[in-house]
């Protein structure tokens, strides 16, 4: 695949694994797979883009080669791995969970966090990252300047809570309460050099 053909197929796997499969007239199963034939007929049919040369080796391609392990290829069929805001029953690894993850967010939603923890806002799950690098790579996308939070997962874990290895730095869980919850020192070694790119950039 070229590499405009990879990002509009990454596009379109996104919304029908993420979003809307109904959108393309697909059925998902409760686990979140979709038969990877299927994905292929709804898109050579529905679009001109994709008639002549789509098969199902370009998407499995396409999950296999994808750094942060958004998708999972199984027999025929494939699914996200996370970043879904239609509901599903996720049967991902709960083995080997780090003792903490870390959450961005905006200085003004500290406050509310602070309060009621961290919730889904607009997904099925609330998405947590391994390192303290990574949630900043998620927070940029919506805060010029991030606040990072740690997460006590071994607390968490230890109290009958469940978190979920989604990707090979994200995880899942249903919500994450306040008392779980530290702020990261924007002091700490992993963060200072970051936020000195910040601020060299403003």
């Amino acid at each position: 695949m070229r590499a405009g053909e990879r990002e509009t197929l990454g596009r379109r796997l996104a919304l029908i694994l993420r979003h809307a499969p109904e959108r393309y007239g697909l059925d998902m199963d409760i686990n979140g797979w979709v038969e990877t034939r299927e994905i292929v007929d709804r898109l050579r049919n529905k679009e001109k883009r994709f008639s002549r040369w789509l098969r199902p080796h370009h998407i499995a391609a396409l999950a296999e080669c994808e750094v942060k392990g958004r998708y999972e290829v199984r027999g025929g069929s494939v699914r996200a791995t996370y970043g879904h805001t239609i509901e599903i029953e996720i049967d991902l690894p709960t083995d080997d969970i780090p003792t903490a993850l870390y959450y961005p967010c905006g200085v003004d939603e500290f406050d509310n966090i602070s309060e009621i923890g961290i919730l889904p806002s607009g997904r099925s799950h609330v998405h947590l990252s391994k390192t303290i690098t990574a949630a900043v790579i998620a927070g940029r996308v919506h805060h010029s300047h991030p606040m990072i939070l740690e997460v006590d997962t071994a607390r968490m874990l230890a109290d009958g809570e469940t978190v979920w290895q989604a990707g090979t730095t994200v995880y899942l869980t249903e919500s994450v309460e306040s008392g779980y919850i530290d702020t990261v020192g924007e002091d700490h070694d992993e963060l200072a050099p970051l936020v000195a790119e910040w601020t060299e950039e403003e």
